[in-house]
């Protein structure tokens, strides 16, 4: 997303089979695939017996298109060590391009962020290194004036306990950028960590921490995903009694899209999470990012 936001989208060769925005991308090699079962949809609980399956058997979670990487000869591989579990770590991307002596040939960049501000400022990291700084100073200006924007309403509103849930079954409390997303838009964040990973929670937890609002965003879920399961996790009988669940201030939303990615579109996340928050005091989210529980 961050390629083409910077206008250079005829220069991607590969992409992984989850990189759907904008829809120019689904056009393009797939590098990278999960090596999870696929067909029939998993349930979270599925997916994370899985998860936990191969990474106990020391079995990797994707598959890397070597003879892709060889064929197009990449200058440059953008990945990740943030997270095992969401895409390609940076080391099995260097280990494949030692095998293929494509070592010195190929700069592998690996975006790490854990912030919202490093969400914006990696950006301008990718920028340099591509050659669109002029682009991504642009870009980036642009984003941090959204979110000043936003933070700026939110200071005079009255806080709010507010409940960001990562994963359904088990329970997980988002993590990294989220709990600053949830402060920049006037509200407390409970159980999460800023600039942390993600965290396991019990639903007792939940339930203590007394939320006013809850947004289930499960990493990788689309909004339909997630109002599919999202029933299910607000009437167990620990959540059902928070505060946001009884007074119909529960959410799911378009996680995959504005929340789980770390690229242009958190900003819209943080729109879309300023209204579930303060509904007099932001414009109503564009269709299909978030729905009332």
């Amino acid at each position: 997303e961050i390629v083409y936001a910077l206008g250079l989208g005829d220069d991607l060769i590969g992409v992984t089979d989850e990189c759907d925005f904008p829809a120019d991308a689904v056009t393009k090699p797939v590098v990278s695939r999960s090596a999870l079962p696929q067909g029939r949809p998993l349930t979270s609980r599925e997916i994370d017996a899985a998860v936990r399956e191969r990474m106990d058997a020391r079995q990797p979670l994707y598959v890397l298109d070597t003879d892709l990487i060889r064929r197009e000869q990449p200058d440059v591989i953008l990945t990740q060590d943030l997270c095992r579990v969401c895409a390609v770590p940076a080391g099995h991307v260097e280990d494949a391009l030692a095998t293929l002596g494509l070592t010195d040939r190929t700069k592998v960049l690996s975006l790490d962020p854990s912030t919202l501000d490093e969400v914006i400022a990696q950006i301008e990291i990718v920028g340099k290194l591509l050659e669109a700084e002029a682009r991504a100073t642009e870009l980036a200006s642009g984003l941090r004036e959204h979110v000043a924007k936003v933070r700026q309403t939110a200071m005079r509103l009255p806080t709010v306990n507010v409940f960001c849930m990562e994963w359904g079954e088990p329970p997980f409390a988002a993590g990294h950028w989220v709990p600053e997303m949830v402060e920049a838009v006037g509200a407390t964040n409970v159980l999460g960590a800023k600039g942390e990973p993600s965290r396991g929670v019990t639903h007792r937890e939940i339930r203590d921490s007394y939320p006013e609002v809850l947004v289930y965003m499960p990493c990788g879920y689309y909004l339909e995903e997630a109002e599919a399961e999202a029933g299910q996790v607000i009437a167990h009988p620990e959540i059902a009694e928070t505060p946001a669940v009884r007074n119909r201030n529960a959410f799911a939303v378009d996680a995959t899209s504005f929340f789980s990615r770390p690229g242009p579109r958190i900003v819209d996340g943080l729109e879309i999470l300023a209204w579930a928050v303060h509904p007099e005091a932001f414009p109503a989210p564009p269709p299909g990012s978030i729905t009332r529980l």
